[in-house]
């Protein structure tokens, strides 16, 4: 297990904001991710996994924590706790999401990759975890304004979106979770809520360095109540945008529609949803946070500030700087 980091200072990790000719030219893009032709860590554009092994017999690839991303400046979550206080809206409204996921899996898993790509894909877990491996520590920020610090095993998103090679027309990525019943009991249920789950990203926020795709945390795999076998982590945004238990992305032209926005028609869960103190949820300030660290009650934790893009400003910001905070 990775050890603590008992440090309290606010300030912002001393990472790069990636330059902006990365998003806009393709090739140098593909070249900076030490990708060459058609070959991705020995994927070539035309591979997939006709029998991908069970996740839960998968291996754990070796992996070492990304220097750049090994710091988030606060005292990581106890694992008994940042597994066992989530939300799981397919299997439970109620945080103790565990108990209803006990048998949960999607084995055989694959992903799908379709939309606007040179050539549509069909990959197993281990085909993605070649794209190059790796431990990162991330604030998580949920819109219910309590947060933790994950220490997420995974690949960088950006290295998926190039492996899917969208053509130029590509300008959104669409994110699809699982639709499975027998196994989601709130997926059962007649409600409001259109199932499967499904966000979206701009495509300069999927390319960004900060985007991860995550297939485990706490150095294993990801367990069911925290989306196994993968799910996508985008840590300046609130955590619903970050689907779990992902199983399709789609490249598109236009802007997707996202699950809560539908679900709730009032405008407060917009398309960005960047984490901003300066902006409330309409039923709650987002000034500050519950910071869960190791206790399980989250009413007895530490409040503590909330930062703007939760503290990744110097990494996210350029990308909307000249929309209206409002509305991100």
């Amino acid at each position: 297990m990775p050890s603590h980091i008992n440090r309290p200072s606010w300030y912002l990790p001393d990472n790069a904001a990636t330059d902006e000719h990365l998003f806009l030219n393709r090739r140098h893009f593909l070249k900076t991710l030490g990708i060459s032709g058609l070959m991705v860590g020995g994927i070539t554009s035309t591979s997939f996994a006709e029998e991908p092994t069970p996740a839960a017999k998968l291996p754990l690839p070796e992996f070492a924590r990304n220097p750049k991303f090994a710091d988030a400046k606060r005292a990581i979550t106890e694992e008994h706790v940042g597994t066992t206080f989530n939300n799981f809206w397919e299997f439970t409204k109620a945080k103790n999401v565990h108990q209803y996921t006990k048998n949960f899996n999607l084995d055989p898993y694959t992903f799908t990759i379709d939309g606007l790509v040179e050539k549509p894909l069909t990959l197993g877990l281990e085909d993605i975890e070649k794209l190059g491996y790796e431990e990162r520590v991330y604030r998580f920020r949920c819109v219910e304004a309590w947060s933790m610090t994950v220490p997420w095993l995974g690949v960088p998103l950006a290295k998926l979106v190039a492996l899917a090679k969208p053509t130029s027309a590509a300008k959104f990525v669409a994110f699809t979770s699982f639709y499975d019943p027998d196994q989601a009991p709130e997926q059962r249920v007649k409600s409001k809520y259109k199932w499967p789950y499904y966000e979206g990203l701009r495509m300069d926020e999927a390319m960004n360095e900060m985007g991860f795709v995550a297939t485990g945390a706490y150095g294993k795999r990801l367990l069911p109540q925290s989306g196994t076998p993968l799910r996508i982590v985008t840590p300046w945004k609130y955590g619903y945008k970050g689907p779990k238990s992902v199983v399709r992305m789609t490249f598109m032209d236009s802007q997707p529609p996202t699950f809560w926005s539908d679900a709730v028609k009032s405008g407060e869960y917009p398309f960005y949803s960047n984490v901003d103190p300066e902006v409330p949820h309409p039923r709650w300030s987002q000034a500050t946070e519950k910071f869960i660290t190791d206790k399980a009650n989250v009413a007895d934790v530490e409040v503590i500030p909330t930062l703007h893009y939760n503290g990744y400003e110097e990494q996210v910001g350029h990308l909307y700087k000249d929309m209206p905070r409002k509305l991100i």
